[in-house]
């Protein structure tokens, strides 16, 4: 299609003359003469290009820019001024406008400058589309822009204009109805039905009505004649979720309506036919359910054409926190809280947290902040015992490999704090249960030295409490933690209640005894 070219402009006779300048030129150039007449052009037909007059009969046509400028429309605008009138034209291409013509016109000028921003508007739309294609933040219901994400987008786009049966595998929580969803608006069916099913929810014997749907006295209870999912999809997309849950009987009934696209209602006689597109999804593996017998292999080479693996939360780095903050935003906006952002530390937990319960899991959590708690900031204290006491194989590695002093701790690393105070502790009641206790004659407890440490032969080991050793590893690491209890909670392995509940305990009591 030709590109469109608006000319707003009150003159018939100018509009005339500007018509036979570019009669040859390769686009359409059409003429309204007011602004109300404009928008409605605008609104109904986006051009490419707009040629807009300064003076006209309802409206100044400065208006016509800044409704432009406004709504965003991915329309240029070129302003038409009078001799003498060029601050104005300035002023507007501060404004967004992209070009002046002072007038009157003359034919190279014009045909020169609607060529020049046409070609200008064609390269910058390239550019947006291979943005849009290969660095996408958001698509068709999804929000991330992580490696794993971005992988995904390209095969929807493959894959959504043919008609090949799509197999989604995924964890639960990943989006598997939503990757079904956008490949069904990304295909020529995208204004059709898209009918969606969850066969882990359906009892059995109500599966094959549920799809097939029944006419009227089919069974006890069908009282009228009932549209199963696959009339009701009819020309669009059947989503059949969880299908690994669906018993071998009906396995059978659903292989043959694919194979004919032909079904029979229940407690009908007549065979209908329909159009749709089968796309399903399960968080099982399928050809370990082939195997032990609970699918059918030859369903499973009907659907299995295409398979798309959704990727896990715990692989798509940063979209974690953008996922997080989309819903902290979403849900403060709903509930009047007053919630904006993701304070650092907080983000850092997040990110470092498993999800095993995937994107779902990430937005009930953060509806629950949000519901239990008033802040503009979503802080480490906000978030969940199973968020903030996670352990990770790093740290645990970390606490069997190294065995630092503590009182060399502002040296060692942040995964080796919990280590070493767990060591320490650790030592000391180790020692206390293995020395032989001697009673001197001042009833003095003494220690006999182990045999197996060499450091603790020439002098004897010194027991203290536990309740010194403890406060002496939290306060440490509280101290490297730049006073930041819920860091120093995660790295010590403890409950960030539990710190706090201590520190306060201990203030209290250095108070009351600096009282005394």
């Amino acid at each position: 299609m030709k590109p469109k070219v608006l000319l707003i402009e009150d003159s018939t006779s100018l509009a005339i003359l500007y018509k036979q300048y570019v009669k040859d030129e390769p686009y359409d150039l059409f003429h309204v003469e007011t602004g109300q007449e404009a928008k409605a052009f605008i609104e109904r037909n986006m051009p490419e290009l707009v040629i807009l007059d300064l003076k006209l009969p309802d409206m100044d046509g400065e208006e016509i820019l800044d409704w432009i400028v406004e709504n965003q429309l991915s329309t240029s605008v070129i302003v038409a001024t009078a001799h003498g009138s060029v601050n104005v034209a300035v002023q507007l291409l501060q404004k967004g406008a992209k070009d002046f013509l002072e007038k009157p016109i003359k034919s190279d000028r014009l045909k020169t400058s609607i060529n020049l921003h046409l070609q200008r508007t064609k390269l910058e739309n390239l550019v947006d589309d291979m943005q849009n294609k290969f660095d996408r933040q958001r698509f068709r219901g999804f929000i991330g822009g992580s490696i794993a994400m971005q992988g995904l987008y390209k095969i929807i786009d493959s894959v959504a204009p043919t008609s090949a049966s799509v197999f989604i595998i995924g964890e639960s929580g990943t989006g598997k109805e939503v990757c079904a969803n956008a490949i069904h608006k990304e295909s020529r069916r995208g204004d059709k039905p898209f009918v969606a099913i969850n066969c882990g929810a359906i009892p059995k014997d109500l599966m094959e009505s549920e799809i097939f749907g029944h006419v009227k006295g089919a069974f006890t209870g069908a009282t009228t004649d009932r549209k199963g999912a696959a009339s009701q999809a009819d020309g669009g997309t059947l989503f059949l979720d969880e299908l690994c849950e669906m018993d071998l009987e009906m396995q059978k009934k659903l292989l043959r309506f694919l194979q004919t696209g032909t079904f029979t209602p229940l407690g009908a006689s007549k065979e209908q036919k329909v159009d749709i597109r089968i796309i399903c999804a399960t968080n099982r593996d399928p050809l370990q359910e082939v195997e032990e017998g609970r699918f059918r292999e030859d369903l499973y080479y009907r659907v299995h054409v295409v398979p798309i693996e959704m990727p896990p939360l715990r692989e798509r780095g940063n979209d974690i926190t953008v996922l997080a903050k989309h819903f902290l935003q979403q849900y403060a906006k709903e509930d009047g809280k007053s919630f904006r952002t993701i304070a650092k530390d907080a983000e850092s937990l997040l990110k470092r947290y498993n999800w095993p319960g995937n994107v779902r899991q990430l937005q009930n959590i953060i509806r629950n902040i949000v519901v239990l708690n008033e802040d503009s900031k979503l802080k480490a204290e906000h978030l969940p015992a199973q968020v903030t006491q996670q352990r990770t194989a790093k740290r645990a590695t970390a606490a069997q490999q190294t065995q630092p002093s503590m009182g060399t701790v502002g040296h060692v690393s942040k995964s080796s704090i919990a280590a070493s105070s767990e060591l320490a502790a650790s030592n000391e009641v180790n020692n206390a249960s293995t020395n032989q206790e001697n009673h001197t004659e001042t009833g003095q407890l003494a220690a006999t030295p182990l045999a197996t440490n060499p450091a603790a032969t020439s002098k004897d080991v010194v027991i203290r409490p536990m309740w010194q050793i403890e406060r002496e590893a939290i306060q440490q690491a509280i101290e490297y933690c730049d006073g930041n209890v819920i860091n120093a909670a995660v790295l010590l392995e403890l409950s960030p209640s539990t710190v706090y509940r201590k520190k306060q305990a201990w203030e209290a009591e250095d108070e009351q005894n600096f009282v005394q």
